[in-house]
């Protein structure tokens, strides 16, 4: 990895270590969160029903992410789950209720305090089905085709490696296993010096990929049926006139 991308992950690392503390709260971010004055209302905002964020620790609500991706991806009783950027794990806890207790879902988060945050709420859950790793997706701390299913919520788009975050998908997946990634994508250009901000890429929008690439980055990793099941795009008050109309949140659907 080259110093750009090394410099880029330190400064998304510090930024959300100090979300997983309380430290800053997710309403600075332009797009990983929703524009509303409250964790909760951001957490609904992205696609969660209250009696989903009632359910889970109130830790583990940080009003980050793009989507819901539990909601779609069709999770059935005795799957293995992955969700790629964990954070203070309310998608892990939603998609353990839908496994079961035999079963076993597992967050990868590449930052320390992201993970002992999800480990805390674990314990103070009472769940017995999950696990919480640190590692990056890039990277995965995962063994060849052991998963049924990897979830996502707005992180690959923080990645400066996305084929690297979608070859790992497909490794640690299972033959016949399936991806449900909500995410970040760009319809049109966007400045050059958004691009360069380091602050924008913790924000999610400078490391967004143009939204037919980022399908084709999907396929190039090997999977088929690749889909785009639900897209909006994203507006907020204070956004920067430049790139109304040009962010999407995209859910997308493929399979190994």
């Amino acid at each position: 990895m080259n110093e750009d991308k090394k410099d880029i992950k330190t400064f998304i690392k510090e930024r959300y270590s100090k979300i997983a503390v309380k430290e800053e709260v997710c309403s600075s971010c332009s797009c990983c969160c929703g524009g509303g004055d409250s964790i909760i209302q951001q957490a609904r905002e992205a696609g969660y029903s209250m009696e989903e964020i009632k359910s889970v620790p109130a830790d583990a609500v940080l009003g980050v992410g793009c989507g819901n991706p539990t909601a779609l991806a069709e999770i059935k009783e005795g799957e293995t789950v992955l969700d790629l950027g964990s954070g203070g794990g309310i998608d892990v806890f939603l998609a353990a209720r839908k496994v079961g207790n035999n079963a076993r879902v597992i967050g990868v988060d590449m930052t320390p305090k992201m993970v002992e945050n999800a480990v805390k709420n674990a314990e103070e859950g009472g769940y017995t089905n999950v696990e919480f790793k640190l590692g990056e997706i890039e990277d995965l701390p995962i063994e060849d085709s052991k998963i049924d299913v990897v979830i996502s919520n707005c992180v690959i788009n923080l990645t400066p490696d996305k084929s690297a975050a979608y070859n790992e998908a497909f490794r640690i997946l299972k033959p016949g296993g399936r991806i449900l990634v909500s995410d970040l994508v760009t319809d049109g250009p966007i400045p050059e010096e958004i691009r360069k901000s380091f602050k924008a890429w913790a924000d999610c929008i400078a490391g967004a990929m143009e939204k037919q690439e980022y399908l084709n980055t999907i396929e190039r990793a090997g999977f088929r049926d690749v889909e785009i099941v639900g897209a909006h795009y994203f507006t907020e008050p204070n956004m920067d006139p430049r790139l109304e109309g040009k962010v999407l949140s995209i859910q997308v659907k493929a399979g190994k």
